[in-house]
């Protein structure tokens, strides 16, 4: 007797069975740009470390940080961490403590010894580096690791450049630092330090260097014009700051005037409480218009230190500073007032900005210099073919974290030419936005905040001001990541798809579509958490 139809054919055949004839759109996995990715100036992969680091090995999640950044307890110190700004959590509660986990790792290396892989194989070929910053010695670092023999020459008499002579103690401390500029050296980076290049290519020619990165820090501190009696002690802050450094502290007396808003203001200020000072700022606009840093403000005014809002400096005498109130006009800028007061200063300290000598450049053909910085191509080479800059010397906001990715863009870009090539960009993926995500699915989970020294302590002394994360708290912060973008494989697709047409390829191998029994239906796309998923014509 025949059998019903519904059985007679193959079940391999059979439409019952495949059901993909049925779609007009597909489902795919897509690797989207995590917004903090797409924030790092310096270019670090923060998801990829930091799934490492909330699986627990953090030796794993070091070595990954370390592929873009060679610094990472000192930039989880000064960094401002403008990637936490992006992150997704912050429309759930707060955003992730990335700043705090990367100190962590990087004081977890410290701890345990872990060095850099050693250099698999030489080039042959010989770059010169000009700066021991962090813009300097993080190109050394990355040309090293591309097999280049690298001497960094540096007119200082330590390595750091302006983390050293331009961060005060209690943001940094030195031994940190040390540690992590001593890593570099331990490469095979060559560190000339004393030594002042008065001609790059001459310097260049006498040791037969290939290729130079120039990344001199701004240490020259700007002037103004201000009228002063013969007695008057006015200081520069960048002198202030660099001479905390050695054994003879400035002399600043009790009353110290410091003029500006930026963020050296605010450390000078900072340092001369901690020496027994009184410092008032004296900034011409509001807080609100203030370039530094809100909580480097707040910190100081919780230290004690002054600041006269609205206020410019007439005159400079021996003992007393002259101010001037200002007034905003309708489009923001201060104008003066003719409102006059006098206040005691043993100083006047000027923090203005600063400027970067560029000397060692004269009589270099085809170098174009505009506004006290050096132009450079989207290569980082300046108009001198085998010159490079990055850092300081270059158009660009001056911190350390710029400096670190200017540095790691110019030796993949010296790494090309040295080879006759040029190195092109990889395309970004599509960023994951927050709209991609489906939020619930997390739990709430409060940010992890570090703890700060008390105030007494901090106005008198030089000890770090904030403290990091304990092992505990650090695996917690990096768990709070919500992998935007990126499957971490937590099987919802596979458990919510109605046609079991989710294939599991095992741990780290992630999923793919069986799109035989796949109907596009796109219940795949609205449950993943993370935006992993999206639906494309089935045409494509």
């Amino acid at each position: 007797m025949d059998k019903p139809f519904a059985i007679t054919l193959d079940i391999g055949s059979s439409l019952a069975n495949h059901t993909g004839s049925w779609r007009t759109e597909r489902p795919v996995y897509v690797d989207r740009l995590p917004p903090c990715n797409q924030q790092c100036p310096a270019g670090e992969d923060i998801q990829g470390w930091l799934f490492h680091a909330e699986s627990g090995d953090y030796e794993k999640a070091w070595r990954h940080l370390t592929r873009d950044n060679p610094l990472p307890a000192t930039m989880g110190r000064v960094c401002y961490h403008t990637c936490e700004n992006a992150c997704n959590r912050g429309k759930l509660d707060l955003p992730v403590g990335i700043n705090s986990v990367e100190r962590f790792l990087g004081d977890e290396a410290i701890k345990r010894g872990w060095a850099f892989a050693p250099v698999d194989q030489e080039s042959g070929k010989r770059v010169l580096v000009v700066g021991a910053g962090p813009s300097g010695m993080s190109a050394a670092f990355h040309l090293r690791r591309l097999g280049h023999a690298v001497t960094v020459v540096d007119a200082g008499p330590m390595m750091g450049g302006m983390m050293r002579f331009g961060i005060p103690k209690y943001r940094l401390p030195r031994d940190v630092l040390d540690a992590e500029l001593q890593r570099i050296v331990d490469l095979g980076v060559q560190v000339r330090l004393n030594t002042k290049i008065d001609h790059v290519l001459d310097t260049m020619r006498e040791g037969n260097f290939d290729a130079a990165f120039l990344a001199v820090g701004a240490h020259i501190g700007k002037r103004a014009t201000i009228p002063a009696g013969i007695a008057a002690r006015i200081v520069d802050a960048v002198s202030v700051l660099r001479s905390m450094e050695g054994e003879d502290k400035p002399m600043l007396g009790r009353r110290v005037i410091v003029y500006g808003g930026g963020n050296t203001a605010i450390d000078v200020a900072r340092s001369a409480k901690r020496m027994g000072a009184e410092p008032i700022i004296v900034y011409r606009r509001t807080r609100e218009k203030m370039p530094a840093h809100d909580f480097e403000v707040e910190e100081a005014l919780q230290e004690g230190v002054m600041v006269k809002w609205l206020s410019t400096i007439k005159h400079a005498g021996e003992s007393s500073i002259t101010l001037e109130k200002m007034e905003l006009d309708a489009d923001g800028f201060p104008q003066p007032t003719g409102a006059l007061e006098t206040i005691e200063a043993d100083s006047l300290v000027l923090a203005l900005g600063q400027d970067v000598d560029l000397g060692l450049l004269d009589g270099v053909p085809g170098l174009e210099v505009n506004d006290g910085v050096v132009k450079v191509g989207t290569n980082m080479m300046t108009g001198h073919p085998g010159i490079f800059a990055g850092g300081d010397m270059v158009p660009a906001e001056r911190n350390v974290t710029v400096a670190i990715g200017h540095g790691k863009k110019a030796a993949r870009h010296i790494n090309a030419w040295l080879a006759g090539q040029t190195s092109t960009d990889q395309p970004k993926h599509e960023l994951a936005s927050f709209e991609k995500l489906n939020p619930w699915y997390y739990t709430d989970a409060p940010k992890t905040v570090r703890p700060i020294l008390d105030i007494i302590r901090r106005q008198s002394t030089f000890e770090e001001v904030q403290g990091g994360l304990d092992e505990e708290n650090a695996l917690f912060e990096a768990r709070r990541c919500l992998s935007c973008g990126n499957c971490f494989e937590c099987d919802n697709c596979y458990g919510v798809c109605p046609d079991n047409a989710v294939i599991k390829l095992g741990p780290g191998n992630r999923f793919e579509f069986n799109l035989d029994y796949c109907k596009g239906c796109g219940i795949c796309v609205s449950e993943c958490p993370c935006g992993a998923i999206k639906m494309v014509p089935e045409n494509i």
